[in-house]
This record gives structure tokens, sequence and C-alpha cells, in this order.
């Protein structure tokens, strides 16, 4: 079931964040970036943050679910939406902890440059 425009309103509405929070449509659903960090899901009129030890310290009870089918759990974020400031809190830390927009993560290699293209140091590729 797809979330309900409003719904959206008064989550970008109790974050308070103005321009640096932004929504974006994602397979019928929305995704809330901070900052250019894609930091949260709105799916099923619900909020989903991406799980961090950062949010998860905030957080007086943790509730996880998977925002949508086959995913993995991220924090469900019930209550957190009747207050504000803790919501700001913890969409912000959620950003900073994760790493800035177009940086590798996960181990992935260089942008042109899959692992089975690298060389180990001092060789050259002679082709």
């Amino acid at each position: 079931m797809a979330s309900d425009p409003h719904f959206l309103d008064y989550v970008m509405e109790q974050a308070g964040l103005g321009q640096a929070l932004a929504a974006r449509r994602m397979f019928g659903e929305y995704g809330l970036y901070l900052d250019g960090r894609f930091v949260a899901v709105v799916a099923d009129n619900q909020l989903f943050l991406k799980p961090t030890d950062a949010a998860r310290e905030l957080l007086p009870t943790i509730a996880e679910a998977p925002p949508y089918p086959g995913a993995r759990p991220w924090l469900q974020l019930d209550e957190a939406l009747d207050d504000p400031e803790l919501l700001r809190r913890l969409l912000k830390a959620t950003a900073v902890a994760l790493p800035p927009p177009g940086t590798a993560s996960r181990g992935r290699s260089a942008p042109g440059k899959s692992r089975a293209q690298g060389s180990s140091p001092g060789t050259r590729d002679r082709s």
C-alpha cells in the first residue's frame, strides 16, 4: 500500500529541517534525504530510519521492521513522530553516521576498476 502524501507532509513538518530534508518518490513510496544522505523511508504510512548505532543510542525503545518485503529491518519511528526534537536529532545523527553522498562504501572498488581488474602493487598492466 502506498503512503498517503498527507502522511509524508506530516513527517516533513514534524522533522522541521526545511530544505535540508528532501523526499523523493521510490517504488510508490518515499525516500528521505538529509543533506544528500539517504536516511529514511516512508512506507505504508510509517517512518523507517536507517539503522545506525548513533540513532539507537537516542531511542528510548527500539522497534525494528522491514520497510518493504524482503528488506532488512530498519528502525521504526512511530513514537518519535510525536516528538519533533527527537525526530530531528535522530535524522541528523543518522546522516552524520553515514558516508557522504558519492563516496564508495561497503568495500566497493574505485570507479572504473573492478576487483578482478585490480593489479597488485608494483605491477603494471602490460596489455
